[in-house]
């Protein structure tokens, strides 16, 4: 199978990433899923940084189906916790992935925390034409002690970002889209595609 210069796939399934990124990309560029790529598999994340885990992704994708790709990986690093839940964000709490058990977990062991400080971390790898690029976005916050909205998925309900007094999951979707960790670095791959 040949894909166009012009098809980009986002190595993920999840669909509120697809959504939350779909609006920041060049006008040229269609967007496509793993499965609209016709990769049904699941990829592999077993590396210890969001650096690895991205590069595996896009490099398999790249690999087997010579598609222009890029994934990302994303953390939550709080500062109480020596940097968990860190690269294991998504399955904190164990199997099956649950947002909200990794919420009460991460509520659990920040009970009796003063020390509140937390960041977000996304890793872009993008591979166009085999050539490897990372893009790395920061968003600083704090823990808050009882999660707050119901926009956003993940951690945001327990995220404060810094200057805000508004929880991720308690912002619009457009806010989110101007100061995440995940558009910081979206932004800088769409400043390079763009160039």
């Amino acid at each position: 199978m040949t894909f166009s210069d012009q098809i980009l796939c986002f190595a993920t399934r999840n669909q509120g990433k697809i959504k939350e990124i779909g609006a920041l990309l060049p006008p040229h560029l269609v967007l496509k899923s793993l499965d609209e790529i016709g990769c049904f598999e699941e990829l592999e994340e077993t590396t210890d940084t969001l650096e690895g885990n991205s590069l595996q992704k896009a490099a398999y994708v790249w690999e087997k189906y010579q598609c222009n790709c890029f994934a990302d990986d994303s953390g939550l690093f709080i500062d109480a916790l020596a940097g968990r839940p860190g690269v294991h964000s998504a399955y904190y709490a164990g199997e099956p992935r649950s947002y909200e058990r990794n919420v009460a977990l991460v509520l659990e062991e920040m009970k009796n925390e003063t020390h509140r400080n937390a960041h977000f971390k996304t890793v872009i790898t993008c591979i166009i034409a085999g050539n490897v690029h990372q893009f790395t976005g920061i968003l600083e916050g704090k823990i808050i002690h009882t999660p707050q909205g119901s926009n956003g998925f993940g951690y945001d309900p327990i995220f404060l970002p810094k200057g805000y007094t508004q929880t991720l999951a308690e912002i619009s979707p457009a806010e989110k889209n101007k100061i995440s960790h995940r558009s910081l670095a979206f932004s800088q791959m769409k400043n390079f595609l763009h160039s």
